[in-house]
């Protein structure tokens, strides 16, 4: 019986698997404040639209869904390391239409157009001063600010622009448009939240804003009681946040000024004072000087004559 002869086995060499590429793009982290940036923007658009129809309160309501967006954009970018150059143009025109176009939209369909031309001129200049502090905005971005400067804004912020320019119309859903909706009383208001916007008053901006540990649970309590009153009484609540909010601009200016009044007086303390040259290197100095010439040496010795 002949035994079975074994041939060598052919290997195969294996192809090598070629990695996978990745894919070349943006992380969710990078997206996500853009996102609600656009949300925001979509927030603006839809409050023009129920303008449109005199649908005045979701109009209203829509203005501030885009201030939370705005708002939540910004921080979410700094906790997910998601800042960009992208965003942060977005982020501005964004709020040019839900912060300056829809509310000054908003304000002329319900009460400026019973001013006429009057009237179109003040929503339009609202409209142009929310784009001017917009843009200083940006101008100002890659400027160093001091330490003690960082918690303030200059002029009244976009969207608190917005809630101020349509408190009228907010209060006018409780107390009636008879009177807060008056051209009498719109035209002036709009025009002067507009230049709230685009002057120099410094305004809390609440980003620094740090809580003791004694006042959480008050603070937290007061959360609670503030969505509540939301919830049963939204435009009192919007209302009186916007009057508390006018009525801190007086204190901001006041403690931005004792902070640089302080940053100022510090600088100066910490100035060394001129010096004055050691007792050797006056020694030094003076033998180093050339010998006094004779006519000197006779005007110092020289006694003055008597009449």
């Amino acid at each position: 019986m002949k035994r079975p002869v074994f041939k060598p086995a052919v290997f195969r060499k294996r192809r090598a698997r070629r990695p996978h590429p990745r894919l070349k793009g943006l992380s969710i982290n990078h997206l996500l404040p853009n996102v609600l940036t656009v949300l925001a923007l979509c927030s603006g658009l839809t409050a023009i639209r129920f303008a449109m129809h005199e649908r005045w309160e979701q109009a209203v309501v829509c203005i501030v869904i885009a201030a939370i967006f705005d708002a939540l954009d910004g921080r979410i970018a700094r906790l997910l390391n998601g800042q960009s150059k992208f965003g942060a143009e977005l982020d501005s025109l964004s709020d040019v239409i839900s912060f300056g176009v829809a509310p000054a939209f908003m304000m002329y369909l319900w009460a400026l157009n019973g001013a006429g031309s009057l009237g179109w001129i003040a929503a339009m200049a609202y409209a142009v001063c929310a784009a001017l502090r917009l843009a200083r905005f940006n101008s100002r971005l890659d400027v160093d600010l001091p330490p003690w400067a960082f918690n303030y804004f200059t002029g009244v912020p976009a969207p608190a622009g917005a809630g101020l320019a349509i408190l009228p119309m907010v209060i006018g859903f409780e107390a009636g448009p008879d009177i807060a909706g008056h051209p009498a009383v719109v035209v002036p208001w709009t025009l002067a939240m507009g230049g709230l916007m685009v002057s120099t008053l410094p305004t809390f901006s609440f980003k620094g804003m740090r809580v003791p540990t004694q006042y959480v649970v008050p603070g937290l309590v007061g959360v609670g009681l503030l969505a509540a009153s939301l919830v049963s009484q939204p435009w009192w609540t919007l209302a009186f946040l916007g009057l508390a909010y006018l009525a801190s601009l007086p204190f901001s200016v006041a403690q931005f000024r004792k902070l640089q009044q302080a940053a100022q007086l510090m600088k100066e303390t910490e100035e060394p004072p001129a010096e004055e040259p050691p007792a050797e290197e006056a020694v030094v100095a003076a033998s180093d000087a050339p010998p006094p010439s004779p006519e000197m040496v006779s005007e110092k010795t020289r006694t003055p004559s008597s009449d």
